[in-house]
């Protein structure tokens, strides 16, 4: 009778139901199954990974630490500890070390405050005002990103002279013309130009029309209501572009035949000499120049990764 009932009003069995279900039970826990042994492969790669990418790091920073003993040798821990290797570094006994981190600050200040600017800037014809050639243009200039950078030193090295940045005439204005050596060839930044632009392209349009038919000029629009809203990518860009700064090594070293001037990741190379070299101020020196780097990282993060994703959806 049971079987004839559930005939009549169409429901399967009860043996069949169970069936199923378990049959669904057993693939949905063999899905797991493969989704966690997938993660497991993923995160073990990712690990390898990250394990080699800071090794280097790692191997840096136990080396700063280290009295005496064989640098060129792979290691987990330290043949010994010592702060003498900082000790030298900050005393300025080799280096000037104060003056190169001044240096950095200054450079680095400059840089990063004019290069987002004008790509703040330059980003908002390019994105929301419509005028002919404007997409022609906007293409010619990220074709310029398939050349080295190398293939401009020449150019810059001759513009910067014909601007007499490295005239001699007094301390003060000659510091700050060095300085501006340094920055103003980097200060036209395309990957600035590109990321700010895609930002500027997720902005609705209605916005934009909005503010004028309420006759807002168009630094107010840009002012008010673009910077606002395309603030993670200027910062994510921005802490690119300190990295870029901070890590100044071969124009620097072109421009500034004052080795005073220089900033601290060139100004360390004066540990190296002909006849010796301090190996482990040296490290030292790499520990100290990254952890400006870690600190800006570390303060703007929120921010960086949704930034560049939000300039790359846009």
């Amino acid at each position: 009778m049971p079987e004839l009932t559930s005939t009549l009003t169409g429901a399967a069995p009860e043996s069949s139901v169970q069936t199923h279900a378990r049959m669904a039970a057993e693939l949905k826990a063999r899905r797991q199954r493969r989704d966690r042994m997938a993660n497991v492969v993923a995160y073990t790669v990712l690990a390898v990974i990250a394990l080699i990418m800071l090794y280097p790091f790692y191997w840096t920073l136990i080396t700063s630490f280290e009295p005496t003993g064989n640098i060129y040798e792979a290691k987990l821990l330290p043949k010994g500890f010592s702060l003498r290797n900082y000790a030298e570094i900050f005393s300025g006994t080799t280096v000037p070390f104060w003056r190169l981190f001044a240096n950095s600050l200054v450079i680095c200040t400059l840089g990063v405050t004019l290069t987002v600017t004008l790509a703040a800037l330059a980003a908002y014809p390019l994105a929301k005002m419509r005028f002919p050639g404007r997409d022609l243009i906007f293409y010619a200039i990220l074709i310029l990103m398939v050349l080295p950078n190398e293939t401009g030193l020449i150019v810059n090295y001759i513009t910067t002279i014909k601007l007499g940045l490295l005239q001699q005439t007094n301390p003060v204005v000659d510091a700050v013309r060095q300085y501006l050596a340094v920055v103003l060839p980097g200060a036209a930044s395309i990957v600035g130009l590109f990321l700010l632009r895609q930002a500027y392209l997720s902005v609705p349009q209605e916005l934009i029309e909005a503010a004028r038919i309420d006759g807002a000029p168009e630094l107010t629009i840009w002012r008010r209501v673009l910077l606002p809203l395309a603030l993670p990518t200027i910062v994510a860009f921005a802490i690119l572009e300190f990295v870029a700064y901070w890590n100044s090594f071969l124009w620097a070293r072109i421009m500034l035949p004052d080795k005073n001037m220089l900033p601290l990741s060139a100004g360390l190379l004066e540990l190296s000499s002909t006849f010796s070299t301090n190996s482990r101020a040296v490290m030292a020196g790499a520990v100290i120049t990254i952890i400006p780097i870690l600190i800006v990282f570390l303060l703007g993060q929120k921010y960086f990764m949704k930034g560049l994703e939000g300039a790359v959806k846009g």
